[in-house]
């Protein structure tokens, strides 16, 4: 396997050219690098006007590793190759390394770049990205993957401190400026006297990050001002992919280099291959952590997560879900100040609640839909911490007082239903808690205990703190994690005149407010229905159509849709007759007269393809948990019919036979069956913003169906040109 690592943008508060003369301190050999044993000028060469200077090393490291593992090997020490090509014009220094030893067996590849920061010309910017490939290593392939990765990760680290370590000896002898190359030498009768400017802060800081359309500049290097062959094109990453040292740790804390990389990465992927909202860098950092920064992993998760959003529409629940007035009166939790990290607190006063009437009343999806919104308050609020702090505030705090607890709160419905929403938190909120604070467990907790323990990661498992009786009060206690000040009265803390603001007092819901079964069934469909997104089952032989009836030529048809099952071909006709009104296939060859609600036909039988109707694109073939997001520019008038229609497995081409994966699919009827998601829209010309001539339908893999995002990170787009 390769393991690949990505920098974050560092920026010096220095000229270039001074940093520049600070790097070559570091040849022929470095004290500060105990490793850095020796290196040898292969290749030197400076053109003429001398504005371009490249060198070549061969570094002589002594790498730390087992004496063992050496004398296996027969070697003592390890040689790299180091390219450098230094542009005095652009102000830009390329950096490539490749290890020479075991190149056959180990391939070690590196580029860093030195360049003008482009928004301060004074500044200096860095970046650096690697790459290795162990492919044999007589068995101890393993071993030498997590050495290299150690080492390498310490190097990182002590790259900067050297960088900062020879800046602060320049100074120390006078040497503040270096004067930048020059085309016209000065005149010899006219000695020049170096401008000596005020040393400036000797520790680099780092800038926010800069704007999209700046970024690129990070390179420092316009189009062919290098010579072939330079590492420009490897470089250069998306503009809205870069991110810089300082931001990461104001806003995200303090991370290993390794874990920068994989943040990097993760975040360069979702831009390459997510159509919709990306992500906050604090959301995918979440993820990475649930998954102990495995990137397979938590692109898994977070691929399910941001399909799971996208569908219920969750990024706008703070701004059109509206509590019931039985959640504002009987449900007991709240928002209340913060910890002692800084962290937001949330009081449950679970012993005090009625779990039994809030269900009865509400229903399981309203609870959850409650649930979610205090989760997304949660999210808002950490980040205005960050702000009022200064420092990185990812999770909350969570105090749950169980005083009340008792069997009735073992209610079997109201135990799946917390079941259930304990699942869809874990899911979607991965390391959103920082603390858990249980207090007063009655002897009833184990039960309830052993019931949801198994539904909850093991990670956050390790964040609780249980109290039994009146333990909570003593050393060790809350006082530990709140001040007093913001500890509740009841729990023998000072809060008490806003706390009764914030949260209610519970008790029993009435029974006049309980609603039969049918109505909370009818109402959990219209909660979760309630979306811009529309679904539709598509059958062998029914297609699912809709019809879009087109008044103004060179409007443009949007859609975005989910392949949450099965895969389907989509199509787009136009036809100048109106379809006869939509009918909705009984499919009763099939067996199935429930679901064919969501499954319209339009295109009559009796049409002629190329007659009645056209086809105005190529079919576009679209996988399970593939989203798919396009736009098709009309020519003409008329009446648009988009068409998903099932897609079957072609047989093998070598017989007539049908293949094995084949028959056993004809057993389950469930197999010609397929679902999709969908949204469109009718834009007119002038209102967008994408290509005019074509259809572009970007294919990414978002759906929590998708076996694709467990095994690949590949995404691809199509492009076909309009009739």
């Amino acid at each position: 396997m390769v393991q690949k690592y990505q920098s974050p943008v560092r920026v010096y508060k220095h000229p270039f050219e001074l940093v520049m003369a600070a790097y070559e301190r570091r040849f022929p050999t470095c004290h500060l690098i105990p490793m850095f044993v020796d290196s040898d000028v292969i290749i030197e060469e400076t053109s003429e006007d001398r504005s371009f200077h490249k060198i070549e090393r061969r570094c002589k490291l002594d790498v730390d590793a087992p004496r063992l593992l050496k004398r296996i090997a027969g070697v003592d020490y390890v040689y790299f190759i180091q390219k450098n090509s230094l542009n005095h014009r652009e102000r830009t220094l390329h950096i490539e390394s490749h290890n020479e030893t075991f190149s056959n067996r180990v391939i070690i590849h590196e580029l860093c770049c030195y360049s003008v920061h482009p928004e301060n010309e004074e500044w200096t910017c860095f970046e650096q990205s690697a790459s290795l490939d162990i492919k044999s290593f007589f068995g101890f392939e393993s071993t030498v993957e997590k050495i290299a990765m150690k080492q390498y990760a310490s190097s990182i680290k002590k790259g900067k401190e050297i960088i900062e370590y020879y800046l602060r000896e320049l100074e120390e002898e006078g040497i503040t400026c270096v004067p930048r190359w020059s085309p016209c030498p000065p005149s010899p009768t006219k000695p020049v006297v170096p401008l000596v400017i005020p040393a400036l802060p000797i520790t680099p800081t780092i800038s926010i990050e800069a704007p999209p359309e700046r970024v690129n500049e990070i390179q420092g290097c316009k189009e062919g001002s290098s010579p072939p062959g330079s590492l420009n094109d490897a470089l250069v990453a998306s503009p809205d992919d870069k991110l810089d040292a300082d931001y990461i740790k104001r806003y995200l804390g303090d991370l290993t280099p390794l874990q920068e990389s994989c943040l990097i990465r993760l975040r360069h992927w979702l831009q390459e291959t997510h159509k919709g909202k990306i992500p906050k860098d604090e959301h995918i950092l979440r993820f990475l952590r649930a998954r102990d920064f495995n990137i397979d992993k938590a692109r898994e998760i977070l691929c399910q997560s941001l399909t799971w959003r996208k569908q219920h529409q969750v990024d706008y629940l703070l701004d059109t879900w509206s509590s019931p007035q039985v959640l504002h009166d009987y449900y007991t939790g709240g928002w209340h100040h913060h910890d002692k990290d800084g962290r937001p607190l949330y009081i449950l006063r679970l012993g005090h609640m009625d779990t039994k009437g809030l269900v009865r009343a509400l229903g399981e999806e309203s609870l959850l839909r409650h649930v979610l919104s205090i989760n997304e308050e949660g999210l808002r609020r950490c980040e205005e911490n960050t702000k009022v702090f200064v420092r990185p505030i990812s999770c909350w705090t969570c105090l749950v007082d169980l005083e009340g607890l008792n069997m009735r709160h073992l209610w079997r419905p109201g135990v799946k239903a917390l079941l259930r929403i304990i699942e869809v938190v874990e899911a979607n909120y991965p390391e959103t808690l920082g603390r858990l604070l249980i207090l007063r467990a009655p002897r009833v907790f184990p039960v309830l205990w052993t019931l949801v323990s198994p539904f909850i990661d093991e990670n956050t498992r390790k964040k609780f703190l249980i109290y039994a009786g009146n333990d909570y009060q003593g050393p060790g206690g809350l006082v530990d994690y709140i001040d007093k000040e913001i500890i509740p009265d009841f729990l023998g803390g000072e809060s008490v005149c806003m706390y009764s603001n914030l949260v209610p007092e519970g008790g029993l819901v009435p029974k006049s407010l309980y609603r039969t079964a049918e109505e909370l069934e009818n109402d959990e469909i219209r909660l979760w229905t309630e979306t811009i997104y529309q679904s539709a089952s598509i059958f062998k032989g029914a297609p699912h159509e809709l019809l879009i009836e087109i008044i103004d030529a060179s409007s443009v048809i949007t859609w975005d849709f989910d392949v949450c099952k099965g895969d389907v071909i989509f199509n787009i006709y136009h036809s100048k007759r109106a379809p006869q009104p939509p009918r909705k296939d009984s499919l009763a060859t099939h067996g199935i007269t429930s679901l064919a609600g969501n499954n319209v036909q339009l295109i009559d039988k009796s049409w002629v393809l190329g007659q009645d109707y056209s086809m105005v694109e190529s079919p576009l073939t679209c996988k399970e948990g593939e989203s798919v997001q396009g736009s098709h520019v009309t020519r003409w008038p008329g009446f648009y019919i988009l068409q998903w229609k099932f897609h079957s497995m072609p047989a093998c081409a070598t017989t007539n036979l049908p293949r094995v994966d084949d028959v056993l699919a004809t057993l389950q009827v469930s197999s010609h069956k397929c679902k999709v998601m969908y949204y469109t829209e009718v834009l007119g010309s002038e209102d967008f913003r994408g290509s005019m001539t074509s259809l572009e339908s970007s294919h990414s893999g978002f759906s929590q169906l998708s076996a694709a995002t467990t095994s690949s990170s590949q995404s691809q787009s199509s492009s076909m040109i309009s009739r």
